[in-house]
């Protein structure tokens, strides 16, 4: 008899382990929808904002305008940019880069 009481609280027991449905089973709620709207299917994604600076700091580079290029050509030179400050940076480059090729 005292067996058959143990049998009947382990079997109980068992019954209540696997028929418990925990709270985070029921948060998700997939088993009614399994389908996501598109404006909710990208919320739990975050995109790398630091990544999406450098990407547009790339493009910014290769779509410099001319006269960036010329002004950052001659303030890697010194004696353009020394000339630069006296006579203008458009002026410095077309004295140190521009016409024709100087040979020594």
């Amino acid at each position: 008899m005292r067996a058959l009481v143990v049998l009947a609280l382990l079997a109980v027991l068992v019954l209540a382990a696997t028929a418990y449905e925990s709270h985070e089973s029921m948060e998700s709620h997939e088993y009614l929808n399994p389908f996501l709207n598109r404006r909710r299917a990208s919320d739990f994604i975050q995109s790398d904002t630091r990544l999406r600076g450098i990407t547009q700091e790339r493009i910014r580079e290769r779509s410099k305008a001319h006269y960036e290029h010329q002004r950052e050509l001659c303030e890697d030179y010194y004696p353009c940019e020394m000339y630069a400050y006296r006579h203008g940076y458009p002026a410095a480059y077309k004295h140190y880069f521009g016409g024709r090729r100087r040979t020594k």
